[in-house]
Formats: structure tokens, C-alpha cells, sequence
């Protein structure tokens, strides 16, 4: 069964924009319907129903006054943090998962918060043992995803009214991601994985080893 949009377009139920078919008359319009058609296949590519629902059962449980109190004291904490390393790009810390009372999904092992300096990008990563869905606390920025030479952006912000793909994104394992963020303000992410905390492997390109690239765990990048 297919959907229409409120512009005419097919949307399959398993979220990915099959085909545009409004068109204008003005010009302006015409390239303002297709850059909105190209910003929501970025966003949402790959993301099935099933993983759409998941990520608004998670997102439910960030919009609780009662969770984000919890978790701003780990905010302050790392963002305090950032602020002592002054050559730092970014600093992160685990978030028990207590702190969310039991009602996250079970496959999701530990939580993060990470703190990403403003005019940051932190080159290219992927984690090889775990699904990474993350989204953005406070700030803005640009977790962009696909591979080192064709990258593909995906803009996230904070503002709890917009859209869940333009908040939430959801990166499977292996997948290359390079978050970017912009020169106003740092960016504030939490995040959350299929691994344990002390488990979660980073892997980075690295030209100097046989494999092309590195591991190292995320709590011994510390």
C-alpha cells in the first residue's frame, strides 16, 4: 500500500520516498519541492518502518523532563570536560542505562553522551560491532554518512518540534559516519548502542596499518 504526502508524493510504508509527482509551474517552487524531496531521502535512507518506530519509542523516552534532567548533569560534566582539553575535539562519557528506568529497547546496551566542538570534524569512523542511533540534545550538526570519499550530509538539530529524521539518525554497523559541526556553537549528541560500554570498538582509516585501518575501545580513547 502506498501513502500520499501532503505534496503529492509516494511514500512507501517503509519510509523511503518512492517518486515525486507535484510539479509547479514556477521555477522557484519546482527547485524548492525537489531540494525538500532530496533532503528527506538522506534522512530517512535505509530506515525501515519497524526502525522508525524504534526510534520513537527512544525519542518518547528523551522527551521526559524527568530523563533529561537525569542526563544534563553527564552533559556538564563532559562539557566541562571539553572545555579543560583545549585541543580536544570532542569529549564523551557513558550514561548508566538505569537512568532511563528500564524502558529502553533491550537490544541497546549502553548509553553516551558526547560533546562536539564547535568548527569540529573528527575525520571518518565506524563502529564494527555495534548499530549506532543517535540524536542531537542541544546545537546542531551534520553526521554525515556513506564513505570517506562520498559522503552523503545528514543535519540534525535539537528543536524537539521538528521531524524525527531531522533529530534521529540511525546508523547501522560498519557504516562509515564523519560528524562535522558548525563554527556557532558546539554540539551536544546522545547516543546509544548495541554493545556494552567497555565493548564499543572505534575504527578509524589508517594508511600506516596492513588493514587500511584502527581499532581502538571508545573507554580507552579517554
Amino acid at each position: 500500500m502506498e501513502l500520499m504526502d501532503k505534496r503529492n508524493r509516494r511514500v512507501r510504508p517503509d519510509w523511503h520516498l518512492v517518486a515525486m509527482v507535484a510539479t509547479s509551474e514556477r521555477g522557484s517552487e519546482r527547485v524548492s519541492i525537489k531540494n525538500w524531496e532530496m533532503e528527506w531521502i538522506v534522512n530517512i535512507r535505509g530506515m525501515t518502518q519497524q526502525e522508525h518506530a524504534r526510534l520513537e519509542s527512544i525519542d518518547a523516552i528523551l522527551r521526559s523532563e524527568t530523563a533529561r534532567q537525569q542526563i544534563l548533569p553527564f552533559i556538564e560534566r563532559v562539557r566541562a570536560e571539553l572545555a579543560r582539553k583545549k585541543e580536544a575535539l570532542m569529549t564523551w562519557e557513558p550514561i548508566p542505562l538505569t537512568v532511563f528506568g528500564g524502558a529502553l529497547p533491550a537490544e541497546i546496551r549502553s548509553a553516551w553522551v558526547f560533546v562536539l566542538r564547535a568548527g569540529a570534524d573528527t575525520g571518518a569512523e565506524r563502529h564494527p560491532n555495534s548499530h549506532q542511533r543517535m540524536m542531537t540534545f542541544e546545537g546542531s550538526g551534520d553526521m554525515q554518512t556513506g564513505e570517506p570519499s562520498q559522503w552523503q550530509s545528514n543535519v540534525l538539530v535539537s528543536n524537539l518540534d521538528a521531524p524525527l529524521q531531522q533529530r534521529w539518525i540511525s546508523i547501522p554497523q560498519n557504516v562509515w559516519h564523519r560528524p562535522v559541526v558548525g563554527a556557532d556553537a558546539d554540539w551536544t549528541v546522545v547516543s546509544f548502542h548495541t554493545v556494552p560500554a567497555e565493548e564499543l570498538i572505534e575504527e578509524k582509516p589508517d594508511d600506516s596499518s596492513q588493514d587500511g585501518t584502527k581499532q581502538m575501545k571508545y573507554l580507552d580513547g579517554k
